[in-house]
Order: C-alpha cells, then structure tokens, then sequence
C-alpha cells in the first residue's frame, strides 16, 4: 500500500478513486493533563502529548491503509491529516486523500 502526499504517482499510471479517510481518536487522562497544563504554563517539552499525538496519527494512517485495501486501491494519493486537537482531554485526527489503482495492462 503506497501512502503519498503527492497528488500523482510519477513512476507507474493510475486510475484515480474516491476519498478515502479515518478518524482516530485517543484519550487522555487526568493526570497526564495535569502535567501537561503545569508544563504548558512553565515552559517545557510536553513529551506524553507528543508520544499520545504520534500514536493517534499512526493508527490514523494505520486505518486509512486498511480501508483503501477494503476498498480494492493500491494506494491513497494527496493525503492530508487534519491539524490534531488536544481538547477535552481526548486526541483527534483526521487522515483524507484520493484512492487509487495502478493501471492494468490489457
């Protein structure tokens, strides 16, 4: 499964698809939002949000593969990840982008 954020493929011909996206969110909790609130106000790296935002966004990606595959694609072209939020104590990302199929010799 090719994911590109280019909006072609330069080395092989393709047949463009639909949308194709996936939504992961993940969830906080207490505690490490206590941290992060007092390491937002003192200045500081904030490493757990980090490490929470990189794992949300791989399983975001994760999900998009796997949907393209259902959906018999080869890849997923102009992929775009919506700007994660923190909020609520929950993370949320979105990943979009254009399925697509290798050209088939007849």
């Amino acid at each position: 499964m090719r994911l590109l954020t280019t909006d072609t493929v330069d080395d092989a011909e393709i047949v463009r698809g639909e949308i194709v996206y996936a939504v992961a969110v993940s969830g906080a909790n207490i505690v490490r939002d206590m941290r992060e609130a007092i390491v937002n106000t003192i200045g500081g790296h904030m490493t757990r949000y980090e490490n929470l935002l990189d794992q949300t966004i791989a399983r975001a990606l994760e999900t998009l593969s796997k949907r393209a595959t259902e959906k018999g694609y080869d890849g997923v072209l102009a992929i775009r990840l919506s700007h994660p939020m923190i909020t609520n104590g929950a993370v949320e990302v979105v990943a979009s982008g254009t399925g697509f199929r290798y050209a088939r010799a007849s």
